[in-house]
């Protein structure tokens, strides 16, 4: 459809229903992050989500958005998974309760044009289903490509829907309006159309922190070549073959299978590397600063530059284009006023406090490190001395036993020689049963122990 030609789907009527929407920086992230990863991952389907948020009177709030699935029917018109977007509206009316949040509208992607044809039966599934006022969010993807979006503009229109029908005559373009499908039209049968709504950005503390964290980290953010069918048609040969033939596109460095596997950063390093780039890049405008400064002094009259008391005249003055500005030069002699407040005046004693407090630092530091040492040592000497117990103890153990064999054995043999001697040495067991040690004790009969 050419530009020039009238949008059918666009009201000739300026939307006079005093709909204000206030758009939240959340959704606007959602929307971004899911149509780039849509199209760097070609995921098959349109591009569709719908938005949360509340809708106090005639003002609308956009604060939550998330993507659907959708299908296609038998008439070739992409609709919304009913079970599945149903179940999901009610998870996120279970979550969010206090405000309680509940569906608002939906978005996709559109030309700047305005909404087209097959945008009309997700919103008509959504209006008859869900909310009959349902606003939908048009992103422009060719502004963003174009970059032409001027004076901070987002490259995005939030329209309404109204039901209008057409009139007999040509000329007469003010048709009778049904607001929400009620009332029976004059002359045809009414037809959906849409109408742009003012919008403005709002936001909350989270989401302020939140859009600084992505601002700050967005200078990590790697920049990926644009997949485009061109590009894939021409890489796609350079892919078939085998052997050498299919090293030949590919750079010098790659050419024996070599990967270049890019290099996945933690968190922890890449918050440091946008602190550094952030400071690297406040450091140059400060030195290019500097430099504009000194490139206005060295432009200004020789007698600018030397003492206060010399009078440039206009003979004298050497020419120049820079027109002498003397707030200025106010400006430039109050910042150099403040300068010494950043540097000490004795700097030697400077040093030596600052030395001081290094050292202190470091020999706490340093004795934290010792604390450290001498407690893992106990905790080995602990762990040393359990393993010793127990081997210990293993060690007895197996001497008993051993003993208790020998001794079993000897009993068993009867009036043999044993380990402890025999009955007849006096060493071995007595008529009592008990064992005596041989040649100085005795058992005696029924009385006990006795002297040799």
């Amino acid at each position: 459809m050419p530009d020039s030609e009238p949008n059918p789907l666009l009201s000739s009527h300026q939307a006079d229903s005093g709909l204000q929407v206030l758009l939240h920086p959340l959704v606007l992230l959602t929307i971004s992050d899911y149509i780039t990863r849509h199209t760097l991952r070609r995921q098959p389907g349109p591009i569709v989500g719908a938005l949360l948020g509340q809708q106090n009177g005639r003002e609308i709030s956009l604060e939550h958005a998330f993507e659907c699935h959708t299908k296609e029917n038998d008439d070739g018109e992409v609709l919304l998974l009913p079970d599945w977007f149903a179940e999901r509206i009610q998870q996120f009316r279970n979550v969010h309760k206090a405000p309680a949040l509940d569906l608002v509208g939906w978005f996709s992607i559109a030309p700047t044009s305005g909404p087209q044809p097959h945008h009309l039966p997700i919103h008509q599934q959504i209006s008859e289903v869900y909310n009959e006022s349902a606003v939908f969010l048009a992103f422009h993807p060719t502004i963003v490509a174009e970059g032409s979006a001027t004076g901070g503009q987002l490259p995005l229109t939030i329209y309404e829907s109204v039901y209008e029908g057409d009139t007999a005559a040509a000329d007469d373009r003010s048709g009778m309006q049904v607001e929400g499908g009620e009332g029976a039209p004059v002359a045809g049968q009414p037809k959906l159309r849409f109408r742009e709504l003012p919008y403005s950005v709002e936001t909350g503390k989270a989401e302020m922190i939140g859009v600084d964290f992505v601002a700050r980290g967005g200078g990590n953010a790697m920049a990926v070549e644009g997949t485009e069918g061109a590009d894939s048609k021409e890489s796609r040969p350079s892919s078939k073959g085998k052997g050498k033939g299919r090293d030949k596109g590919k750079p010098e460095g790659q050419a024996n299978g070599a990967s270049d596997d890019a290099v996945v950063l933690s968190p922890e390093d890449e918050e440091l590397i946008a602190s550094l780039t952030a400071k690297a890049n406040a450091t140059k405008m400060l030195h290019s600063r500097i430099l504009l400064l000194k490139a206005y002094l060295s432009s200004l009259p020789p007698s600018y530059l030397t003492t206060p008391s010399t009078s440039a005249s206009p003979t004298q003055a050497a020419p120049s284009s820079v027109q002498t500005d003397h707030t200025i030069l106010r400006s430039m002699h109050a910042l150099l006023n403040r300068l010494p407040l950043l540097v000490p005046s004795d700097t030697a004693r400077f040093a030596t406090e600052a030395r001081a407090e290094k050292n202190d630092v470091q020999l706490v530091a340093l004795l934290g490190v010792v604390g450290k040492s001498v407690r893992d040592m106990r905790e080995m000497g602990r762990k040393f001395a359990i393993i010793d117990n127990a081997r210990s103890s293993s060690r007895k153990h197996h001497l008993s036993n051993t003993a208790v064999a020998a001794a079993a054995a000897a009993v068993g043999g009867g009036g043999n020689a044993s380990l402890f001697g025999s009955s007849a040495d006096g060493g071995g067991l007595g008529s009592g049963g008990a064992y005596a040690s041989p040649g100085d004790q005795q058992f005696g009969g029924e009385g006990g122990w006795m002297d040799a």
